[in-house]
């Protein structure tokens, strides 16, 4: 993913010039043989198939992890040596656990069956809750007789860091041990290369028949109709003597604080069932990714290889997010300006002011094997730090917070005119400063995704299109601030800033034979001349001409952009052009929505619809109604579903902010803190909506419910309730 940069699936077309980036390739060996499950609590994420187990079939990156590191590596239940039968498995519609019904197979001894199949319900419930995995094994006997059999979970762990997870090779790890602390309690340890000592352990209750460092077994007799239940907990570092929490209170106080989570947010419904289940699902995704930091809730970026802070991913999700629920911003701001660079370090591609890519809290991270405890190799998180500042005030007037971060503000306005431009011709560039960081540092950070019309891969200090937007739209916004802040000539020099790069821009990127703007500049300055997704992403910024913008738009709704899902990251026909790609022709939901933002600005809000819908008709098709990271950017056919993206993260933050995105983009949602006004301008429902309700849209200390009909290509607005002070109006002109 963009954020996800160093932690990127990357697909190869050309191997000889995949040796730069093995380092951080992540290999696919083939399906899951089970479909997988995610949960996440905080900085814990568990990966689980579809039985409940953890490693029992090849193909998942299955495990109990905390901190970028494995704490359960395997736990497996079977039945007198036999797997049970799978009945179904569901995660609860606010993700706060996973439920798992299984029955017994025809279970065998001396050559005849002692328990007929289908007798034994087993029901497994699984959540996440402050470090810790619970678990309760629930079983009845459905039969008329007495049933007699063993049941078994089988464990084990190996420690590994995320890294090795996802296919590193290391010559040497630390030691582990493991060992039994009582009738009722395994202890996993391992002493890291790095000093640090990690622990696992297991409490099973009631007592198991027998236990050792690898199985735990019962040998449990159920009269007929008979009800039992079994309780695992595995918990990642809690202190030996301190026993975990009980299920059933646990479990209550989790999905206590799920439900208070979401206080504060608008609320949406709408008059289609199926989007209402997009919307439904996408929340409670982005609630479960969120992450309780010193600095307040953070969008972590997805499962399983982005469970963390990432800087772009969570910029741009808050930034999604913005007008249903402004914290999210707040949290993310807070947090990057405590994490912004504050020195040169060439293996972390860090100088001052620069915002962060992301940070991991592994082994291998603080042993710098990889280059990530702080990462700082992103182009564009610096930008999209300062502009996320400067919606985030336009859209709430919080001043004491914009107050708070006006230093790191400056110090990542410095870094865009300083280090961010190191030959000083205007443009924020990049190129890694060790052989050991990202070779592409924009948010298509594949090896491969930065290339010339005949291929060729671009080299040097790269300018890509996109940034020099974020750039234009960052300063704009941070000139509006300065003023906010009694700061005139910071901002009268904001503003010149901004119209010379907008002037600069278009005398450098614009490709007149393409009608569209180049995909990036090279260390030479030589275009790449190729049509891509990021010139749409230009279009968001506002920064270019009304009839190149225009141009640009009617480019990307052709069917070599636009598949009938979305567009495309690369148009069909430029010469890396593969739909099965990660970034060179693959459909990125996030992607789509901030093309669809750059399309409502300029008032395309036929194209905005167009988008919205196949995106929403992909959703359609999509297991749990959830976006995923991407998806193959095959083109649509009829009565068939859109191809999948083998690996792609799901859920992933800023895929999961999407249809929240698409809905502000359609009905153009805007903020006017100093009137206390909310204004739709120009709003049009794509033609699947009927009926759109927003219930508790805030601005300040007021809020408003609203309705929003559509007739034919009109809409009407009703304002159903308001509590405060506040106006709402429809504008229908740009």
């Amino acid at each position: 993913m963009g954020a996800e940069a160093a932690t990127k699936i990357i697909s190869v077309s050309q191997t000889v010039e995949t040796v730069a980036e093995q380092a951080f390739y992540i290999p696919m060996t083939g399906p899951a043989a089970r479909p997988r499950r995610s949960l996440k609590h905080d900085d814990t994420f568990i990966v689980l198939d579809s039985h409940g187990d953890i490693g029992a079939s090849a193909g998942g990156p299955d495990g109990l992890f905390n901190h970028d590191t494995r704490y359960l590596a395997r736990l497996e239940l079977v039945l007198d040596d036999l797997q049970p039968l799978l009945l179904g498995s569901n995660l609860r519609d606010d993700n706060s656990g996973l439920t798992v019904d299984l029955t017994n197979p025809d279970i065998y001894r001396q050559g005849r069956i002692v328990l007929q199949k289908d007798l034994l319900h087993i029901v497994r419930t699984i959540f996440l809750w402050r470090g810790t995995a619970y678990q309760r094994i629930g079983l009845q006997n459905h039969g008329e007789q007495r049933a007699s059999f063993e049941l078994t979970l089988l464990f084990d762990n190996d420690f590994a860091d995320l890294f090795e997870v996802r296919g590193e090779r290391r010559p040497r790890r630390g030691a582990g041990t493991s060992k039994l602390l009582g009738p009722t309690d395994v202890l996993f340890e391992y002493r890291g290369l790095d000093d640090v000592e990690r622990t696992t352990g297991l409490h099973f209750d009631p007592r198991p028949t027998r236990l050792s460092v690898n199985a735990a077994t019962w040998q449990l007799e159920l009269d007929p109709h008979e009800a039992r239940s079994l309780f695992v907990a595995v918990s990642c570092n809690r202190p030996i003597a301190e026993k975990p929490a009980r299920f059933f209170r646990s479990l209550l106080a989790h999905r206590r604080e799920m439900r208070q989570s979401t206080i504060g947010a608008t609320s949406i419904e709408t008059s289609n069932n199926i989007f209402n289940e997009v919307l439904c699902q996408a929340m409670a995704d982005l609630n479960m990714l969120m992450t309780e930091t010193p600095q307040g809730r953070y969008p972590y970026a997805g499962i399983p290889w982005y469970s963390t802070t990432f800087g772009r991913d969570g910029l741009i999700t808050a930034l999604q997010m913005l007008w249903v629920d402004p914290r999210v911003a707040r949290g993310v701001l807070r947090r990057l300006a405590h994490f912004q660079a504050k020195a040169v370090d060439p293996l972390a591609d860090a100088a001052p002011g620069k915002i962060l890519h992301e940070m991991r809290g592994g082994e291998m991270a603080a042993l710098r094997e990889v280059p990530f405890s702080q990462y700082y190799g992103s182009v564009d998180s610096t930008a999209l730090f300062v502009l996320l500042a400067g919606r985030y005030f336009e859209r709430t007037g919080d001043q004491t917070t914009l107050v708070e971060l006006w230093p790191a503000i400056e110090a990542g306005l410095a870094w865009i005119d300083g280090p961010g431009d190191p030959d000083q011709d205007g443009f924020v560039e990049y190129q890694r400063a060790t052989e050991k960081g990202l070779a592409n540092q924009g948010w298509k950070d594949s090896f491969d995704a930065i290339f010339h019309a005949d291929g060729k891969l671009a080299e040097g200090n790269i300018a890509l299109a996109e940034v020099q937007g974020y750039v234009y739209a960052a300063k704009q916004l941070a000139a509006r601030c300065a003023l906010q802040l009694g700061k005139p000539d910071v901002a009268k020099r904001l503003e010149a800033e901004a119209k010379t790069l907008a002037e600069r821009f278009e005398e450098a990127f614009w490709c007149e034979e393409l009608r569209t703007y180049a995909l990036a500049l090279d260390g030479n300055k030589r275009r790449c001349e190729v049509r891509t997704s990021n010139a749409g992403q230009v279009l968001f910024s506002g920064m270019i001409r009304e009839d190149r913008a225009r141009l640009v738009a009617a480019d990307l709704m052709r069917p070599h952009f636009f598949s009938g899902w979305g567009i495309r990251t690369v148009a069909r026909g430029e010469v890396r052009y593969n739909p099965m790609s990660y970034h060179d022709g693959s459909i990125w939901p996030h992607d789509n929505a901030l093309i669809a933002l750059g399309l409502a600005h300029y008032g395309l809000k036929h194209s905005v619809a167009h988008v919205f819908k196949g995106l929403f008709d992909a959703a359609a098709y999509m297991d749990l109604r959830r976006l995923p990271e991407l998806f193959c950017g095959f083109r649509r056919e009829k009565r068939r579903g859109p191809t999948l993206y083998p690996v792609a993260c799901a859920p992933q933050a800023w895929a999961s902010a999407t249809p929240f995105t698409l809905l502000e983009a359609a009905l153009g949602i805007e903020f006017d803190v100093a009137r206390c006004e909310i204004r739709l301008r120009n709003p049009q429902l794509p033609t699947f909506l009927n009926e759109v309700i927003l219930r508790d849209l805030r601005l300040g200390e007021s809020s408003v419910d609203l309705r929003v009909s559509r007739h034919g290509h009109d809409v009407a607005l009703e304002v159903l309730r308001t509590r405060g002070q506040i106006q709402v109006s429809i504008v229908l002109a740009r």
